[in-house]
């Protein structure tokens, strides 16, 4: 899959505040910024972005992302 193409899933089923997308063509590292994980835990921000990726997982277009998930909060925090 083509990382335009993820970016493109993820933005259209959630509202991120920043989104940041790496990757060679199979693994692909997102960085996911959001104010719908706030008083979630990492297992529920995961699953939120997941579900917006979900039928390309289901088909196997995609089965290889990692990210990170950070409330605008957090990712203004680590930003210093």
């Amino acid at each position: 899959m083509h990382p335009e193409e993820i970016k493109r899933l993820i933005l259209a089923g959630m509202n991120c505040d920043h989104l940041e997308l790496d990757g060679d063509g199979q693994h692909f590292l997102a960085v996911v910024v959001s104010a719908e994980f706030v008083g979630k835990n990492r297992v529920q921000r995961q699953q939120r972005v997941y579900q917006t990726l979900q039928d390309k997982l289901a088909t196997g277009e995609l089965h290889a992302l990692s990210f990170k998930t950070l409330t605008p909060e957090e990712w203004s925090a680590q930003r210093g």
